[in-house]
């Protein structure tokens, strides 16, 4: 049986497509980013170079300087900042405690002006201790202050005249490895002759402080920057030692000494009586402002205000003497202590060996 053939109507009917009921929003898609031409290297780390001009640029107002993007986050984070001052803050408050109770025993602004030197006022410095016979003058230089009635001192840096703690702490330190490396060319060196050597030099410097503090009360010396110019001058005589034992040892070992350390020899005693006229001719003219002004001069305190006084002629007599004591006696004795005792210590240490 055969079936009839379909027609197709003259007229097909219209398509209607389905509407969305709920409308989604789906994100837009991007391509991938062009590839960076040859010229222009592409920066690290995955991150893209950020322009001169833009917020952290010049133009931003960051003062020309680039911050990682890693780390700008974080320091401009509110928690950081404040983290950061924070501890500027807790830094300061331990500063100024530490200088409030170090000020209490040191004055720490004073003993900055003995340090402000120079190389040339050190090398003047040291051929003044040295050779002082011909040197002139032996006064200090004052300058006014602003207001023109209070004056000062200058520091060490512009008058060669004055009193410093560089060159006393230095041959300190120099003295006390000089005499341990004479020691070890002797064959005497021994671990404990370091200490010995530090204990006798900090022994002589006590003793030393303790007489000038002494004579400073006694003499009615109140003023501190006298005192520390004491102090100052009273660790100068370490440069003669220093120089009595190395011209000791380098001529003792030839035929004209006697191969004695310290001061064993002609050779060494004369050099000894050398540093010592000298260090006391020295001491003579230089404490001669500190201990005998002039009546009615202005001595000016240490960054600060200058003080008229005058000394009583009894007052004068006793400082004169006080003067003289300290210059060749005491200094005398703790200079043949720290030169002998070198000698003396080495030449036990070599018996030991």
């Amino acid at each position: 049986m055969q079936r009839p053939g379909y027609a197709a109507p003259a007229h097909s009917p219209p398509l209607h497509h389905p509407v969305p009921q709920h409308v989604s929003s789906v994100p837009q898609l991007r391509s991938p980013p062009p590839p960076v031409p040859p010229s222009q290297p592409a920066s690290g780390y995955g991150y893209a170079q950020q322009p001169q001009g833009g917020p952290s640029g010049p133009a931003g107002g960051g003062g020309g300087s680039y911050m990682h993007p890693a780390f700008g986050g974080f320091m401009n984070d509110s928690t950081a900042q404040m983290g950061v001052q924070f501890g500027k803050t807790a830094m300061m408050a331990g500063q100024e405690y530490v200088e409030q109770n170090l000020n209490r025993f040191i004055n720490v602004s004073a003993i900055k002006h003995y340090f402000n030197v120079s190389n040339s006022y050190v090398v003047n410095k040291l051929w003044i201790v040295l050779f002082p016979w011909r040197h002139r003058p032996w006064s200090r230089q004052q300058r006014l202050s602003n207001n023109g009635q209070e004056g000062y001192y200058l520091p060490p840096r512009e008058d060669i005249n004055s009193p410093d703690m560089y060159i006393p702490m230095m041959a300190l330190v120099t003295y006390i490895l000089l005499s341990t490396l004479l020691a070890g060319l002797r064959g005497a060196f021994t671990p404990d002759l370091l200490g010995y050597t530090a204990t006798s030099a900090f022994t002589v410097v006590l003793l030393e402080l303790l007489t000038l503090k002494l004579g400073t009360y006694l003499l009615s010396i109140s003023s501190s920057s006298q005192l520390l110019d004491l102090v100052a001058y009273s660790g100068y005589k370490f440069v003669g030692v220093i120089l009595t034992l190395f011209l000791s040892e380098t001529f003792n070992r030839t035929s004209l000494g006697t191969g004695i350390g310290g001061t064993g020899g002609w050779i060494g005693w004369v050099v000894f009586l050398y540093c010592f006229g000298a260090n006391a001719f020295f001491l003579l003219r230089s404490l001669r402002y500190v201990l005998l002004p002039d009546q009615g001069s202005s001595v000016g305190a240490v960054g600060g205000a200058a003080a008229s006084y005058t000394v009583a002629r009894s007052q004068r007599s006793r400082r004169t003497q006080f003067l003289f004591v300290y210059s060749y006696v005491v200094q005398f004795a703790f200079m043949f202590w720290l030169s002998a005792g070198t000698g003396a210590e080495g030449g036990k240490g070599a018996e030991k060996v």
